[in-house]
């Protein structure tokens, strides 16, 4: 296996948390669920020019799409094809960033995994050529972030927006959008449409968003879980307030995601 992620310079910085390239053999378990958390991707498939989603329901029904595909903001789980999820390459954007690259209002996105060429970005096939023709993972990676810096417009997310995010970002298990509105000075309708455009779901809904993150993060190395305890630093009501919350985004309970959570904390394998 190897993994190689690293942190953009500047001025991407900002923009994207990290750039990764994968190169694995084919794990053991053919699906994995995917569990929301705060942020949107690009993924480049180097095996074949396809990437397959599975709806996390029972049904499983297949989305099929390019080899180089967006995801939206997510607020419910979703199952990858871990037999395509061999040679990939990644870009893990801020929450509210990607749109300095795609220049679309994020609330079209979310929830969505969507064909680059749809999204009418330059240059997508050959991308994905240059990657595949690179001799290693380091040339590859500069690859990458010489082809997002060209696409970056340094376009400031709104005021109101980035505070809330920060805000957010730093206290996640502190629900207080109601406040972070009054601070903005926008009326509720009009502050949930600058952070939905811009983040890709209503503010209410990140936070909630947020606050189960920290719930997953809490939980993911442990043991033993006190949960009464862990919803209690997370800063849900009540231990069946937890569960609900576990339940509609990651399609499971909390008890179920400790007995087959996987190496990494937003990877789920399934038989």
């Amino acid at each position: 296996m190897a993994f190689v992620r690293i942190r953009p310079a500047a001025p991407l910085h900002e923009s994207i948390s990290a750039i990764w390239d994968w190169q694995v053999e084919p794990g053991a378990f053919r699906l994995e669920r995917i569990l929301p958390s705060p942020g949107t991707q690009m993924i480049v498939n180097l095996l074949e020019d396809e990437t397959r989603v599975y709806a996390d329901d029972a049904a499983r029904r297949c989305e099929r799409t390019e080899g180089c595909v967006f995801s939206g903001q997510a607020t419910r789980s979703f199952l990858i094809d871990t037999a395509e999820q061999v040679a990939v390459m990644g870009v893990e954007f801020q929450p509210g960033a990607a749109v300095r690259f795609l220049r679309e209002p994020m609330h079209n996105l979310a929830d969505r995994h969507a064909a680059l060429t749809a999204l009418h970005l330059r240059g997508v096939a050959e991308l994905r050529e240059r990657l595949l023709a690179a001799r290693d993972a380091p040339t590859r990676l500069r690859a990458l972030e010489a082809w997002l810096r060209a696409r970056f417009a340094p376009s400031a997310l709104h005021p109101a927006v980035e505070h809330a995010l920060r805000s957010l970002d730093a206290a996640p298990c502190a629900s207080r959008v109601h406040a972070l509105i009054e601070a903005s000075g926008y009326s509720a309708r009009r502050f949930g449409t600058l952070f939905l455009d811009q983040v890709g779901v209503a503010p209410k809904r990140y936070a909630r968003l947020q606050r189960f993150r920290a719930a997953v993060t809490a939980v993911q190395h442990g043991r033993r879980v006190e949960w009464a305890q862990v919803a209690a630093d997370c800063g849900f009501h009540d231990q069946p307030h937890l569960v609900r919350e576990f339940r509609a985004f990651a399609g499971m309970t909390p008890g179920e995601y400790v007995s087959m959570r996987g190496p990494h904390v937003n990877h789920v394998p399934l038989t």
